[in-house]
């Protein structure tokens, strides 16, 4: 009996050590604990000056976020931060919609607001970027394929309608697999950085959301 407690033992030590070995590697690209509550991220930029009265730092039961309110405003949001795709090609983040831009459809030019939005940013030219961008949709079906910037900017719904009791939600999307697949590129590409958008330019209306804990992550 004493023999086969030790070979018991042994078994889950090695089982152990494997799951250990073969657990996620992450590298934090945001968790939003820099900076104060109510304020601008550190580190951040937006596009337009006015962007920053659009994303705040906000905490909530400890947990550290950023939240988004635009009234009638496009602006994105982003942080430069380069990261080796091919060790950490999936990138995972949470969030919530909060409010919806009150008919927005992504399909529609002149409708074309979203209440959370997060990308992934390459670079192109000295004058251009291209991105990668995962968007929760009020009305577009999960898993349509957008276009804009002139096809610099390729994008899929991840999410369509309400967060099921405003519950926070985490994704997970492999970057560089869609980078190849949307831009027809067999390159190693290395992002520059993340940025986030939650704008209702085009519906002149308000849409509010929460994002947190961005990171690169082993498959």
């Amino acid at each position: 009996m004493p023999g086969v407690w030790f070979l018991c033992v042994a078994v889950a030590l090695v089982l152990g050590i494997a799951g250990v070995a073969g657990a996620e590697e992450c590298i934090v690209l945001e968790d939003f604990a820099k900076g104060r509550v109510g304020e601008f991220p550190a580190g951040w930029r937006a596009r337009k000056e006015e962007g920053r009265g659009v994303y705040s730092i906000q905490e909530q039961g400890g947990r550290r976020f950023l939240h988004a309110f635009s009234r009638g405003l496009g602006i994105q949001a982003a942080k430069e931060h380069e990261w080796d795709l091919a060790r950490y090609p999936i990138l995972a983040w949470s969030w919530r919609p909060i409010e919806h831009p009150a008919g927005s459809d992504e399909r529609d030019a002149r409708t074309n607001d979203s209440a959370l939005a997060v990308y992934a940013v390459f670079p192109h030219t000295m004058w251009s970027l291209k991105s990668v961008k995962y968007v929760w949709s009020a009305v577009v079906p999960v898993g349509a394929r957008l276009s804009s910037n002139m096809g610099l900017t390729q994008a899929r719904v991840l999410r369509s309608g309400p967060a099921a009791n405003g519950a926070w939600v985490d994704e997970r999307v492999n970057v560089l697999d869609d980078y190849r697949k949307y831009f027809d590129a067999s390159d190693m590409p290395r992002p520059s950085g993340i940025a986030v958008l939650t704008d209702a330019d085009d519906t002149r209306g308000t849409a509010r959301g929460d994002y947190a804990s961005l990171r690169a992550c082993t498959p």
